[in-house]
């Protein structure tokens, strides 16, 4: 083989070849305490111990606070609300005013998901649905749901009806808002794609829109579920029992008026308890095996 020397003319030179060596690295001293950072930046990382600490830094505040009050009718300690809170527990009493609640919503909420969705799906595909939900959209958005109970009532009389009602009102525009402006943010090369593989109509919606979407979607389902939520607690103090089964609202309106006021809070204490469960439960395992998995948000 020739070297770089006697290398003829128009012909590379080949490089020297370089001795190959390995470092080996040197011991780290202190390395257990080097382990023991690492592994308390690892649990910090944790988003459920981060969540965790903030509640007991809150309910240590509550008790204090408490304490120092001293008036259990105005304002009673986190451990008499704990106390209360599993009495009515294992009587049945919470658990049956959470599930009427949970199956009203449930309802109110699916229907305006649907609704939603038919809304938002005529409005991509021509300009004049586009004009009805803008139309709809900007009437009927700033117009809080509790407003709408009397005409509920009016219309569905007293029962579930009126309650769903109100709840469809409060999940529709924001989810419809969140859907279409996914939709009109897709990106033409996309869209250009399904025209090009000849889909239409529901099919390109599907396969097409939605997928690309999805990070506003599911921001829009959980701003619906978060207004529904409210919306129903709120109903509920107003209305009080749904055809004999009272939900949470009516299980805190009952409590205030007999001044069981450990009970309020309890009440209260389950309404963000089921919130907190929903959203970082179910909606963050939908987005993790959705939009985290695929790659399209942090």
């Amino acid at each position: 083989m020739r070297d770089a020397a006697t290398a003829g003319p128009g012909i590379r030179p080949t490089p020297p070849i370089r001795p190959e060596y390995e470092l080996m690295p040197e011991p780290i001293a202190g390395s257990s305490i080097e382990r023991r950072v690492s592994l308390s930046r690892r649990l910090w990382q944790q988003a459920w111990l981060r969540k965790a600490l903030i509640l007991i830094l809150l309910a240590t505040l509550w008790e204090i606070v408490a304490r120092i009050q001293g008036n259990d009718l105005l304002l009673p300690s986190f451990t008499e609300t704990l106390q209360a809170f599993f009495e009515d527990i294992a009587n049945g009493v919470l658990p049956g005013r959470a599930g009427n609640s949970i199956d009203v919503l449930l309802k109110g909420y699916v229907a305006g998901v649907v609704l939603a969705f038919v809304l938002t799906s005529l409005a991509v595909s021509s300009q004049l649905g586009r004009d009805f939900l803008s139309t709809l959209t900007s009437m009927l958005n700033p117009l809080p749901p509790i407003a709408l109970l009397p005409l509920g009532l009016l219309w569905f009389g007293l029962g579930q009806g009126s309650l769903i009602f109100v709840l469809i009102h409060s999940v529709l525009w924001p989810l419809a808002l969140n859907m279409y402006t996914g939709f009109t943010s897709v990106p033409e090369t996309l869209r250009m794609t399904g025209r090009n593989y000849g889909l239409r109509g529901l099919r390109y919606v599907f396969l097409i829109l939605v997928p690309a979407a999805l990070p506003s979607i599911i921001a829009g389902l959980k701003i619906g579920w978060a207004f529904a939520w409210r919306t129903l607690i709120a109903a509920e103090l107003v209305f009080g029992a749904s055809s004999g089964r009272g939900g949470l609202g009516w299980y805190i309106f009952q409590n205030r008026n007999e001044l069981y006021t450990d009970r309020v809070f309890a009440g209260l204490m389950t309404v963000i308890l089921l919130g907190l469960l929903i959203e970082n439960v179910l909606f963050r395992q939908l987005e993790r095996h959705t939009i985290l998995k695929w790659g399209m948000t942090r």
